[in-house]
């Protein structure tokens, strides 16, 4: 799949913002470039399970009427993005990879879908994944295993698997997905691109099919750390309908950015560099450790 790693110079989240606001594409444009991805790659890939662009074109056409009559949404506004099969959205079949929910299309938005268009983001589709989020591969749903898009004779993690593959392959620049013991940061190293998991709490679960309630988190995936602190700012904040859901205002990054990492402490667990790690996997949290002390952090 050689031609997939051309797909992944994909532009980033931001820069597809940048470019609608600068009226150098529409929002149709985005989201037709997405679909023209997803239709070319991922019968290799299997990410998608499910894609509305009817819907897809019909929601771009109302950010942009937004966007040309100066409304200020976001700065991802326009962008398309993708959600994994155990999200609730309407307007989509949500089957959590299962074929006890096939068929089945909720009657209520997530509380972070209703977040993501309040910004002005356009939903192309669903994500595959494992079976009611069920496992560590992608590989356990219904419908197909989801293939790595850097070589297809392997897994790409899960179990948002699907999440991490449609960002890796350039299918879209931003997914959602749920986090409950490693389902996004996971599948986000086999796949090459960033992921987190945020903070218990600071993300609403309404509108989650839950694994482990006391666990679950939706969590983001992108190409980059920027592109995900911006997608994390606009699902983050308090929600009345989760009473887990403790954080009061959404998150800012900007100062933070600003400031680099100075005052933060990080810390490396002695016993996981000691035996049954492999060199590379070593040499590359050891690197990354490096630019974080470079960057102010201190490393313990």
């Amino acid at each position: 799949m050689k031609e997939l790693s051309k797909v992944n110079s994909f532009s980033t989240a931001l820069e597809i913002a940048a470019s609608i606001k600068e009226k150098k594409i529409t929002v149709v444009d985005a989201v037709s470039r997405c679909l023209a991805a997803i239709e070319k790659y991922d019968s290799n890939i299997l990410a998608f399970l499910n894609i509305n662009a009817e819907h897809a074109f019909s929601k771009a056409a109302e950010v942009q009427k937004k966007i040309d009559n100066g409304e200020n949404l976001s700065p991802l506004a326009g962008v398309p993005i993708a959600i994994k099969d155990n999200i609730s959205t309407k307007g989509f079949k949500t089957t959590c990879a299962s074929k006890i929910l096939d068929g089945f299309e909720p009657i209520y938005n997530a509380s972070v879908i209703e977040k993501l268009e309040k910004a002005g983001l356009v939903v192309v589709g669903k994500l595959n994944m494992d079976e009611f989020a069920m496992g560590g591969s992608s590989e356990t749903g219904a419908f197909g295993a989801v293939k790595n898009p850097w070589d297809t004779t392997r897994v790409a993690g899960g179990s948002s698997g699907g999440s991490a593959a449609a960002v890796a392959a350039g299918e879209v620049s931003l997914t959602l997905g749920s986090d409950t013991g490693g389902s996004i940061r996971q599948p986000c190293s086999f796949c090459g691109v960033s992921g987190i998991k945020p903070t218990y709490g600071a993300v609403s679960r309404y509108g989650l099919i839950a694994y482990a309630s006391s666990l679950d988190q939706i969590g983001v995936v992108a190409n980059n750390i920027e592109d995900c602190a911006s997608l994390l700012e606009i699902i983050s904040g308090h929600d009345e309908k989760d009473a887990t859901c403790v954080i009061q205002k959404p998150f800012s990054f900007s100062q933070r950015f600003a400031n680099k990492l100075e005052g933060i402490k990080i810390g490396l667990p002695v016993n996981y560099f000691e035996k049954g790690i492999d060199d590379d996997t070593k040499k590359a949290v050891l690197a990354a450790a490096k630019d974080f002390e470079n960057l102010g952090a201190k490393i313990i």
